[in-house]
């Protein structure tokens, strides 16, 4: 299978998105980038890594840390979802997997299954 990456910042109704894309698939490894709150309130299946990061920073910076933490957790092909979080992180996590070579395709849980974007 493949890992997983996503936010699990803001938006109404959109950590239930998230956990329900975790628990559609057999996912490698899920990582979910997140804030304190998210890392103390969500409650993570087995093989999900909740990882603090720091949103506040400039897009550049958090792209940086994001970046540093991914290079040795994740290699070849990986899913990302953007159900959760805001542009910035969105980007940042963009630029920081196109900055570490690593692919990446985009995914989103319908009524139908998972999709591929």
């Amino acid at each position: 299978m493949t890992d997983l990456i996503a936010f699990l910042s803001t938006g109404k109704g959109t950590w239930g998105q998230v956990s329900a894309l975790i628990n559609a698939e057999g996912w490698d490894k899920v990582y979910l980038l997140t804030n304190d709150f998210g890392k103390e309130k969500f409650t993570a299946e087995e093989n999900t890594e909740l990882i603090v990061v720091n949103s506040s920073a400039p897009e550049g910076e958090l792209r940086d840390e994001i970046a540093e933490i991914l290079k040795e957790k994740v290699n070849g092909e990986i899913a990302i979802n953007f159900v959760s979080g805001t542009g910035k992180e969105h980007m940042a996590l963009i630029a920081a997997l196109m900055k570490s070579g690593v692919g990446f395709r985009f995914v989103v849980q319908t009524d139908e299954g998972t999709k591929e974007l």
